[in-house]
């Protein structure tokens, strides 16, 4: 998989590439490679939700290339990725799929001098290698047992045209040492790998301090987001950029960066040299002048005094940023849960982590990564009184940071220690005053923690405790709207002679309100049945129960022999005597089992659609009657229609065929389309089928309720 990524990027002239296998068991991302990029940089998006609004999860939902063409439209489709990656690139995503599964895909970025679409000859080097790779992961899939999935990202650089020739190598060093300007050697990772002699002297700091470390971790000068900021900008949009910065205590100096696939040159000048020579590096042909390349709307870098604490570093910045965007989306203590685990662990540095909640004073584990759950259960239930430092970070609401295991050791002499860890951070989370849990991390080395990484992963602690107070209200409200609303439809249907029958209630994916449709089977007479299904208008506690008094109405008059149109007029004036200020669409259908005929009547409800034995399909034209409760003396008519054995009537919902851009006509004929083709003989199986695309829809903003009932074929 490796050279294939190298050689799509080689074929397709892309400066950045990334590989993501798709995990079917928890429906999750995970990065397996990545090209033209520091793991650091990538590690947001290490491992992601499959409905994840991202271009890589798109292109694998929807198994369609995506292609955005500039910084503008990044933003405008994906802002989360705009505020982690607000630089100049363009971006195509591709599922890796073959004719049976999607296996993952991969993303591709190139510099904005690219033309503004992909030409013919890279397009389809794209697809020829998303088909290789579909070809390698099904052969991977065939053996016995299966290769696991890897845990952490790999790094793979492109092929080198082979080692360099020492005598070659000596002549470039010679030509660096002779210039009378600065010449310094970055890696995709941001760590000098070379100086020369005069980049030394300039930046006051020896060779030997500086190779194997970033620039604005050894120069404490440098030590400025600005500044990294440029080095990231430099990474992703490969193109050159540059700073100005000043040397205590009064020289500025002019860094230019010039980035390609394999790390970045950087020339150093003294300022008032460089400017009176000429302006730094081109972007696209043009001219740059000295301090210019930040983001438009970011402020420049400009010289200033070194700061008296160590600020936080601007790939931290933007990750709490791209975290806090996250969690403003979440849901669920489970969708905190899991951005928390997952983009926590990756892009802030740790080894494991622990998420625990306050529950009836004790300490729950909700979530971990980087633990054995042995380990975790061991300690899982801890009263908040315990002498321990999730507890005790609590009760203090100070954040504690152990620095080696000899502190964390003195600290709590009884404390397990997991693997060999070598340092953690306790921290407390606190919402609006009050306690609702802790945060654990720990790292596999001594950590110093400096001041300004504790106050980020302090602001760290802020923001998840706020989600997580938030998600817990949200579950709650949740859990008692569900109540309500499943106590108010059928606890099941219960088996009638002469039909099968199926049903499915979907709740709405986002949002705690409760939904107002509504469904049931109803045995009229000892040969009649009725199926009924509705949606009460509105999203509320009132539409609930709204909903529960319609069927309520309904069951009473369909058992009392009223036609079907006649129990929709019944029940719009009892709607108009308690003056609901709401409507309800409502569709009845008596079967009788005797005459084998089909009744219908519909107060505004979308038609029912009906297969036949033969496997044909028809939307049944009902003249649509007012919602129930607009007017008070309201006539229904009833529709007759024969009810051959083998066919199969599916009531349904507007949350089952009504999409944003799409018409509801077309979505009817489509999922008429859809029962006519299917092959399933079982009805339960039938309506997993038909209810298949919203399950897994990713924006789902309307609950669901299908209704299938069947007249078995007469026997042989």
């Amino acid at each position: 998989m490796a050279a294939v990524l190298t050689g799509l990027m080689r074929d397709a002239g892309a400066s950045v590439g990334l590989v993501y296998l798709l995990v079917p068991g928890d429906r999750m991302l995970r990065l397996v490679l990545v090209s033209g990029l520091s793991r650091e940089i990538a590690a947001p998006w290490v491992r992601i939700p499959a409905g994840a609004p991202i271009p890589v999860a798109e292109a694998i939902r929807e198994r369609r290339f995506v292609w955005l063409g500039g910084r503008e439209e990044i933003a405008h489709h994906y802002p989360r990725i705009g505020i982690v990656l607000p630089y100049d690139f363009m971006l195509a995503a591709a599922p890796i799929a073959d004719d049976t599964t999607v296996w993952g895909g991969v993303v591709l970025l190139w510099p904005v001098t690219h033309p503004p679409q992909l030409d013919a000859r890279e397009r389809e080097s794209i697809d020829a290698h998303c088909r290789l790779a579909a070809l390698l992961l099904r052969r991977a899939a065939d053996q016995d047992p299966p290769p696991p999935h890897p845990t952490e990202p790999r790094v793979v650089h492109p092929e080198r045209p082979s080692e360099a020739d020492p005598v070659l190598a000596a002549a470039a060093f010679d030509l660096t040492e002779r210039l009378p300007v600065g010449c310094c050697a970055l890696d995709l990772d941001g760590r000098v790998t070379f100086i020369n002699t005069a980049g030394a002297e300039l930046v006051n700091a020896g060779a030997a301090t500086l190779v194997g470390r970033r620039p604005w971790e050894a120069l404490f000068w440098l030590n400025d987001p600005a500044f990294e900021d440029r080095y990231r900008a430099a990474v992703v949009s490969r193109r050159p950029t540059s700073f100005t910065a000043v040397r205590h205590p009064a020289t500025s100096l002019l860094f230019e960066l010039y980035p390609d696939e394999t790390g970045i040159s950087v020339l150093i000048f003294p300022r008032a040299e460089r400017t009176a020579h000429g302006s730094g590096p081109a972007h696209g042909g043009d001219p740059v002048p000295p301090g210019a390349g930040t983001t438009p709307g970011a402020a420049p870098a400009r010289a200033a005094p070194p700061p008296p604490a160590e600020p936080v570093g601007a790939t931290a910045v933007y990750q709490l940023t791209n975290l806090a965007a996250s969690l403003a989306e979440a849901a669920g203590v489970h969708d905190v849960v899991e951005l928390v685990a997952d983009q926590t662990v990756p892009a802030f540095g740790p080894h494991g982590l622990v998420l625990m909640s306050v529950d009836e004073g004790r300490l729950r584990v909700i979530g971990h990564r980087g633990y054995s759950e042995e380990f975790v259960e061991s300690f899982d239930g801890r009263p908040l009184t315990a002498p321990a430092a999730d507890a005790q970070v609590l009760a203090t609401g100070v954040p504690a940071f152990f620095p080696t295991y000899e502190d964390f050791h003195r600290a709590h002499p009884r404390a397990p220690r997991y693997e060999g860890r070598n340092a953690w951070a306790f921290l407390p989370l606190i919402a609006s005053g009050r306690p609702v849990g802790s945060l654990v991390l720990s790292y596999d080395r001594p950590r110093p923690f400096p001041s300004a990484e504790r106050a980020l992963l302090t602001s760290l602690a802020g923001l998840i405790a706020q989600s997580l107070a938030r998600a817990r209200l949200y579950d709650a409200k949740h859990s008692l709207a569900r109540s309500l609303q499943t106590g108010l439809l059928p606890h099941g249907l219960s088996s009638l002679p002469g039909v099968d029958v199926a049903a499915r209630y979907l709740p709405a994916g986002h949002g705690t309100d409760i939904g107002g449709d509504f469904y049931d089977l109803i045995r009229a007479t000892p040969t009649t049945v009725i199926a009924v299904i509705g949606d009460v208008q509105g999203h509320n506690t009132t539409a609930a129960a709204l909903m529960g008094q319609v069927r309520t109405a309904v069951h009473a008059h369909a058992t009392a022999g009223a036609s079907p149109g006649d129990i929709l007029a019944r029940t719009n004036r009892l709607l108009d005597d308690l003056d609901a200020d709401r409507f309800t669409s409502c569709l009845i259908a008596e079967l009788d089992l005797a005459d084998h005929r089909l009744r219908l009547a519909t107060a505004g409800h979308p038609p029912p659609i009906l297969r036949r034995a033969d496997g044909s399909t028809e939307i049944l034209e009902v003249p649509p009657g007012l919602l129930l409760g607009i007017a008070p003396d309201v006539e229904y008519s009833t529709t007759e229609l024969p009810w051959d054995p083998g066919s199969v009537l599916a009531l349904y919902t507007d949350g089952l065929v009504e999409a944003p851009g799409l018409d509801i006509g077309t979505a009817m004929a489509d999922l008429a389309e859809r029962l006519a083709v299917s092959r399933a003989g079982d009805l339960e199986q039938l309506a997993d089928e038909l209810t298949l695309h919203v399950r897994i829809a990713a924006h789902r903003t309307d609950d669901v309720a299908l209704l299938l009932v069947r007249r078995p074929s007469s026997p042989a």
